[in-house]
């Protein structure tokens, strides 16, 4: 046998036996906190804690039964805070934190700790004031160290924000492969259009491809609706052995297979300014989960700016590299298109905190359930997630399936 052949081997044998490890892991809990969107009387530890209640509900497992708490955030609500505000003591605790592919990436480590034995329930929590903090001092994000690469090397050239960094790869795509402002544009105007449907989306009026090309400038390419919301907002997602989830109080949504991966941190470090990480967790999450991009009926992705859901659409393979553009067109993406993505209305018109992972998971599990009304995919049996991070720097992807 070649050297890569046995070192090819084991690997296989490990993708089975992960396989079969991750089949015994479900998601049997989703919901948000009682309010969201703009919600100024209410604290960050708040909208985890009335998240977390409210997912617990809707798995029908009490409190007490919560062994691993896994959470971050972008100030100092860490698992540590947030399990001691709940009152839990957990065996697992994770604080994980590569900005809004987070949340997607702890699902990923509560299933290796729930088949390992470590822990039985894992509670994965959110809450970010991402709108109000910016009427409260002495809120928000912990500053850079001044001795970090891109406050030297990037800040001095005024690249800083996301949508500064956002718009060097959106620029990079558009330079490389012909992309058009229209065609990001089919993008914001189909998510609206799901959101249209949701009543907890924060932005339901209609939204034409007039509308936003003619919406002001926030960055060149960007149009104002082209660059997600910023609310309040909190999310949570308990997941469970497949043994427990036999006794939950609605069906389990499996975890079939899943993947991370980060490429850099600063902007100018990242290796290809048009292609993101997703290309390796979306790759390891299809192979786990032994499906291909034609197989998913619901496409939940990132979508801090109408560029990140195109590009992602491409890494993940949807479609070939440079070709997001035409794929996207036509209002594919829309209610009635042939492939569903953003379902309640997604960063640009549902929520977006600031980190906004969560909210795709708990969307691709009530859309797996059937409990989506007007919006509701017909007979969707498989959801894809995937989360981005950083400026485009991480990525955590979900395979999940209905039985």
């Amino acid at each position: 046998m070649s050297p890569a052949a046995r070192r090819s081997a084991p690997a296989a044998a490990d993708l089975k036996e992960k396989r079969e490890l991750f089949r015994k892991v479900a998601v049997v809990g989703v919901d948000e906190c009682d309010e969201i969107g703009i919600v100024p009387h209410k604290s960050v530890l708040q909208l985890h804690a009335e998240a977390a209640r409210n997912a617990l509900a809707d798995a029908g497992i009490d409190k007490s039964e919560v062994d691993a708490v896994l959470t971050c955030s972008a100030g100092w609500a860490s698992s540590l805070q947030v399990a001691e505000y709940l009152g839990i003591t957990p065996s697992y605790t994770d604080s994980t934190a590569v900005g809004g592919s987070s949340f997607v990436i702890h699902v990923e480590h509560a299933a290796a700790a729930i088949a390992a034995g470590i822990c039985n329930v894992a509670l994965i929590t959110h809450g970010e004031t991402g709108h109000s903090n910016r009427f409260r001092q002495g809120a928000g994000r912990p500053g850079l160290d001044p001795w970090f690469p891109a406050p030297q090397f990037e800040a001095p050239y005024h690249v800083g924000g996301a949508p500064t960094n956002y718009a060097l790869a959106c620029m990079r795509h558009m330079h490389e492969y012909g992309t058009t402002h229209e065609q990001l544009a089919e993008i914001a105007v189909a998510t609206r259009k799901w959101a249209q449907l949701n009543p907890k989306a924060m932005m339901r009026e209609p939204l034409t491809m007039e509308d936003v090309l003619s919406s002001r400038w926030i960055t060149y390419p960007f149009h104002l609706y082209d660059c997600c919301l910023v609310t309040d907002a909190g999310g949570a997602v308990v997941v469970t052995s497949a043994e427990r989830a036999r006794d939950c109080r609605k069906s389990p949504v499996w975890v079939l297979g899943s993947g991370e991966a980060t490429t850099h941190q600063s902007i100018s470090q990242m290796p290809d300014l048009t292609q993101t990480p997703a290309r390796h967790s979306g790759a390891r999450a299809f192979s786990m989960a032994g499906v291909r991009p034609e197989e998913i009926d619901v496409v939940e992705v990132y979508d801090s700016f109408t560029y990140t859901a195109l590009v992602t659409l491409e890494e993940l393979g949807f479609c070939a590299k440079g070709e997001g553009g035409p794929f996207v067109s036509g209002q594919r993406t829309a209610p009635g298109g042939d492939l569903p993505m953003n379902t309640h209305g997604g960063g640009l018109s549902y929520t977006h905190p600031g980190m906004y992972g969560i909210f795709l998971i708990i969307e691709a599990v009530r859309q797996l359930r059937a409990e989506c009304g007007e919006r509701q995919v017909p007979g969707a049996k498989l959801a894809l997630v995937n989360g981005t991070g950083g400026v485009l720097s991480s990525t955590g992807t979900l395979i999940l399936g209905a039985d």
